[in-house]
């Protein structure tokens, strides 16, 4: 029995998605795991420490702070940093972060402090655009960028990458394979013009499943390692990590025609019974869960969301069910799973993963 908010979670269902992915690339594929966005809302510095001792190849962050965070922890296994901030590359180098560089001012930037830090061979990636046009550099900008890469010791080129728009969606298909085709076109001839092997990697966790020929030298999977797939079809058994837990506070009995919560957003039809529990909008539930679209499970039964979702409150309707002050709540867990709950506020278990507060106490449960 919980006694606050918690967010828990399940190591060996962490162990689980991460062999199952392990089982489903090529023995000499390699396996980064992206433990950006505290590792999606878990606890970055615990889930790589864990992962580390599976045997994970690379780890992938969004920023140079977190993988800062993750150095200062003990984390040897190299980082990869996804979208590096120039005016702190002398940080990445410091605590020997491995930038994604995706165009000529960042290449040009890294460049220069790398001199100034008399470095040899930095290893570096390089991001190409196939198709999602986010970040990248275009594939007729690769004659230049091999120019500035072979007369510059100070770097050296470790992986070239690309990422999958819609590696998820069965309609897009023949776009991702355009894609993938492109990036073998690109990564063949990027290898003739700087002279030298790196690694390639292309798939995303839906990449994985979607697309074997893709996987090439390593591939990066995030959702995945924490039980989603993304796809309308499951095909692997992810198990969810995360289950987001709290009690109930005070239950209040309301006559028909008395509201709930502020703005007065629900008014009662009948006599209802409403407990009020200690999570809200500054916890990560957002207030398009409030008014009856999102809901709770308390003694395994449904309560719906009444009112407007406070700060760090949300009521919901226990009218029927047999529940007191201090039972358990359970907002999401491996059987009503994030993307579950996520779904009734109109978005997906990504933004409700990494929007959990870190003012929620995360409870780790070993294997």
């Amino acid at each position: 029995m919980v006694g606050e908010t918690i967010l828990e979670i399940d190591l060996s269902a962490l162990k689980n998605n991460f062999n199952i992915l392990r089982t489903k690339i090529n023995e000499n594929t390699m396996l980064l795991a992206v433990v950006k966005a505290f590792a999606y809302g878990s606890d970055a510095v615990r889930i790589a420490q864990y992962l580390e001792k599976l045997g994970v190849d690379y780890f992938a962050v969004a920023y140079i702070r977190e993988g800062v965070l993750l150095r200062k922890a003990g984390i040897k296994t190299p980082i990869l940093v996804l979208h590096p901030q120039a005016v702190n590359f002398d940080l990445l180098l410091k605590f020997q972060l491995e930038p994604s560089l995706y165009s000529f001012k960042t290449l040009n930037a890294f460049i220069a402090v790398a001199n100034t830090n008399s470095t040899d061979r930095f290893p570096v990636h390089l991001k190409f655009n196939t198709g999602l046009n986010r970040l990248g550099f275009s594939q007729h900008q690769m004659e230049d960028v091999a120019e500035i890469i072979n007369s510059n010791n100070s770097i050296h080129v470790a992986s070239v990458l690309s990422h999958l728009a819609a590696s998820e969606d069965e309609k897009e298909r023949e776009f991702s394979l355009h894609q993938i085709n492109r990036f073998k076109d690109i990564t063949e001839k990027f290898e003739s013009l700087c002279g030298y092997s790196f690694i390639r990697h292309l798939c995303n966790t839906s990449g994985v499943v979607n697309f074997p020929e893709a996987h090439f030298d390593m591939v990066r999977c995030g959702i995945g390692m924490y039980g989603f797939d993304n796809m309308e079809k499951t095909v692997f058994e992810f198990r969810p990590i995360a289950s987001l837990k709290t009690i109930i506070s005070q239950i209040h009995n309301i006559d028909s025609g008395q509201s709930v919560g502020y703005n007065r957003a629900f008014i009662s039809d009948c006599p209802k019974k409403i407990a009020t529990l200690p999570i809200g909008h500054a916890d990560g539930i957002g207030r398009q869960y409030g008014n009856g679209a999102g809901a709770v499970y308390i003694l395994g039964q449904k309560a719906s969301i009444v009112g407007n979702v406070c700060m760090d409150m949300i009521m919901v309707d226990v009218t029927e069910i047999e529940c007191k002050e201090g039972d358990e709540v359970v907002l999401f867990d491996k059987n009503t799973t994030a993307e579950d709950f996520a779904k009734n506020g109109n978005t997906i278990s990504y933004e409700l993963l990494t929007g959990i507060s870190q003012r929620i106490k995360r409870i780790f449960i070993s294997e």
